[in-house]
């Protein structure tokens, strides 16, 4: 039987999940194979456990088919009703110990810690106890929710087992890495907590460890959009160019879609432009709702990847007013960089988490939950910015979005050579610092 020379998996929540993340490890997996390894996985979740989890979703008949070598898995869950939870990872990490047991040597990246990040760590040991895999390296990638959802939630219901094991699971692998500053600080903050309350080192190895990997962009799928082909995207949803302020992400209130509609129906620029929120997400009813008998807000709900960067390109302004909640803070912000090397109207967004890194100087920003601040903003952008103001947010955009080229991305997170078993190394610290504590304590 033939092998592959090089092997990259990245166990993620894949397309067709509405989420950056999904979009990051697409990029990724499409360089990789510029990059010298031949055979390229995505370990990813059954379709029916992802509606059934209510994820949003892109529409399932327009995904973007993936290039040749790139190979999207599936596996279904282990186990039967006797087994209420936790099917579904006994099936990613079986697959994974069967591709480890392969004589390649192998490169996986967890990308969403929970509950990727365990997979790939349970498999990589599961693997070398059977004897089968010597040649491995591991990368995580911590995104925002994995502080907020995760670590953040243990650490304020006074669960700190949780948010410590989180915390080991990630410094296990071998090289670790957070997609932005601020999720970096927030990983630090939330270490130097947990060590606080446990007496554990946790926020030393996160300061001196965790690098940062910021999202990688198909720069090419944004830049130099043939007018024509914008035009006629437009049309076929009865849109025409600046005629429409632009709300494209997931619809939660985090992403501020309902301070949005506000400052919308109470603006001077309803006269001219429409609202058009393209997405989907769990407070889709809740806006609908608040937008109804006002003809002038306009839902779309199967948007696909083909058409996003054209919506972009032909909006008078494009909002994304996040803010923080309990549950999610926007640690970075894929779509307001994907907007930025599309050009188009001006960006209006709010300087929340990481969004700063993702727009730069190169976009109109407003105070999170401020919708008087909003409207004027929608109102100055719409009726009022010179073209001439117009054109150089446009090009400063680009120039700066243009760093997340996901070529880039890539060589900068796979430039540095990892060195394996760094995980059994950091095990082994932690447990020889509770046996110290306790001989001292």
């Amino acid at each position: 039987m033939s092998y592959p020379e090089r092997r990259l998996v990245v166990v993620v929540r894949a397309d067709p999940v509405i989420c950056g993340h999904s979009s990051e490890a697409r990029n990724l997996a499409e360089v990789a194979l510029t990059r010298g390894f031949d055979d390229v996985r995505l370990l990813t979740w059954p379709i029916a456990t992802l509606e059934a989890a209510g994820l949003p979703l892109k529409p399932l008949d327009r995904l973007q088919p993936y290039s040749d070598g790139i190979t999207v898995e599936r596996p279904e869950a282990v186990g039967d009703y006797r087994v209420p939870d936790g099917r579904h990872l006994a099936g990613l990490t079986g697959r994974l110990v069967e591709l480890l047991a392969e004589p390649v040597p192998t490169t996986c990246l967890s990308m969403y810690l929970a509950p990727h990040a365990n997979v790939v760590i349970d498999a990589v040991i599961a693997a070398r106890a059977a004897g089968f895999v010597t040649d491995v390296r591991t990368i995580a990638k911590a995104v925002g929710s994995d502080v907020t959802n995760v670590i953040r939630s243990c650490l304020s219901a006074g669960r700190f087992g949780a948010a410590a094991v989180t915390l080991i699971t990630y410094l296990a692998h071998d090289k670790v890495v957070a997609v932005s500053d601020y999720t970096r600080e927030q990983i630090v903050l939330a270490a130097e907590a947990v060590d606080r309350h446990s007496g554990t080192r946790f926020a030393q190895q996160c300061q001196d460890r965790v690098t940062v990997s910021y999202p990688p962009i198909d720069v090419s799928a944004y830049v130099d959009l043939d007018p024509l082909a914008v035009d006629a995207g437009l049309a076929r949803r009865g849109l025409h160019r600046n005629g429409y302020v632009l709300f494209l992400s997931r619809v939660t209130r985090a992403k501020g879609v309902h301070d949005l509609v506000t400052a919308y129906t109470a603006s001077r620029s309803r006269d001219r432009v429409e609202l058009v929120i393209a997405g989907t997400g769990p407070a889709l009813a809740e806006v609908r709702e608040l937008a109804r008998g006002d003809n002038r807000v306009v839902f779309l709900t199967d948007v696909d990847d083909d058409e996003k960067p054209l919506l972009m390109r032909g909006c008078a302004a494009y909002a994304l007013p996040t803010k923080a909640e309990l549950d999610f803070v926007e640690t970075f912000g894929i779509v307001l960089a994907e907007k930025l090397l599309a050009g188009g109207g001006p960006v209006i967004t709010t300087l929340t988490g990481g969004t700063g890194e993702a727009v730069g100087d190169a976009a109109v920003i407003v105070e999170a939950g401020d919708v008087t601040a909003l409207r004027a903003a929608l109102d100055r952008v719409v009726l009022e910015m010179p073209e001439h103001e117009r054109r150089s947010l446009e090009q400063r955009g680009r120039d700066h979005a243009l760093a997340f080229d996901r070529v880039r991305v890539f060589d900068d997170l796979f430039r540095t050579q990892m060195q394996p078993l760094r995980r059994t190394a950091t095990l082994t610290s932690l447990r020889l610092s509770e046996e110290q504590a306790a001989d001292t304590g």
